[in-house]
């Protein structure tokens, strides 16, 4: 064969490889990931910064929300496929039936109640007729206010509560247009750095509650069950990554989120972050979701296939 027609093959193969490497790399669906503006999405924020999502060729677009009512509408109506949120959003969407998993724990506890520190508010029978703000009725923290109010033989009716956007409620509390709230980290931390008070803390309330959780829609993980076990992994490793150096990563989150690294490194060591469904994890949703139940939260208890990728 004529040495010209040799190199032209040659060429040609050495195109093609290289055009299928960079078609599967660089291309392919963008996955639309949603996310709260909390330090219980690091795992999110460091695989993004170290650029795992990019290594493994996932194309991904971060999307901020309010609360996780808001990202489970987003995911119910299609404009998002993976989601950090809530476990209680996430079980009302699917009781709901929007066609979503859980795919990975994502952290436990990490929420509180705070108080003004000139508020008077000094137990849980204080908060009776005081302005206290919540992320929304959709939320774990209001879950989580509800229960502590029932277990101590008060109602939420006997609050006056308000849905607030979490970055705005120390601004609140400061002003004195609200008495308290409950939120997540590391609002929690920064108050009481401003000399707020925490009235109670999420592992005072409920010891070891499932909170935020990573969800995948069913169309993406049924499309892409590849790229949902990658995405899965990058979490876990990112996950593993934080356990072991908390202050590394405490300077990987978004400066919108982290106004203090010092406070932060103090947040993210207070509660644990996880990864993974193992079957002790599983029981735990398992019985929050019940407790939701009990609380009317939730009309009526959801099967495992119903909540959980069967996939990992």
């Amino acid at each position: 064969m004529d040495n010209k027609i040799i190199a032209i093959i040659i060429a040609i193969i050495v195109i093609a490889v290289a055009g299928g490497y960079f078609l599967f790399v660089g291309s392919g669906d963008t996955v639309t990931i949603g996310y709260l503006p909390s330090d219980h999405d690091a795992a999110l924020f460091v695989a993004d910064a170290q650029g795992k999502f990019q290594e493994n060729g996932i194309k991904t677009k971060l999307v901020q929300f309010n609360n996780g009512g808001d990202l489970m509408t987003a995911m119910a109506s299609g404009d998002v496929d993976v989601g950090y949120v809530g476990i209680t959003p996430v079980l009302s969407s699917i009781a709901n039936g929007v066609p979503v998993k859980v795919i990975s724990a994502a952290q436990t506890e990490g929420s509180g109640i705070v108080v003004a520190k000139d508020s008077g508010i000094d137990d849980v029978k204080d908060l009776a007729g005081k302005k206290i703000a919540t992320p929304g009725e959709a939320s774990i923290q209001h879950m989580l206010l509800t229960y502590y109010l029932k277990e101590n033989g008060m109602d939420i009716s006997d609050l006056k509560v308000s849905a607030m956007k979490v970055p705005s409620m120390n601004d609140a509390l400061k002003t004195n247009k609200i008495d308290g709230m409950i939120t997540f980290e590391p609002y929690v931390s920064i108050a009481e750095k401003n000399g707020a008070k925490v009235l109670a803390g999420s592992q005072d309330i409920l010891p070891d509650h499932p909170c935020c959780v990573v969800v995948a829609s069913d169309k993406y993980i049924e499309k892409h069950p590849n790229e949902t076990g990658k995405i899965l992994e990058i979490h876990e490793n990112a996950t593993e990554f934080i356990n072991k150096n908390t202050d590394e990563a405490a300077g990987m989150l978004p400066k919108d989120i982290v106004s203090d690294v010092e406070v932060e490194k103090m947040s993210m060591s207070s509660f644990p972050f996880i990864s993974g469904l193992n079957e002790s994890y599983r029981q735990d949703v398992m019985d929050f979701m019940n407790l939701e139940v009990e609380l009317g939260v939730l009309k009526e208890p959801l099967s495992q296939d119903k909540i959980f990728w069967q996939g990992n």
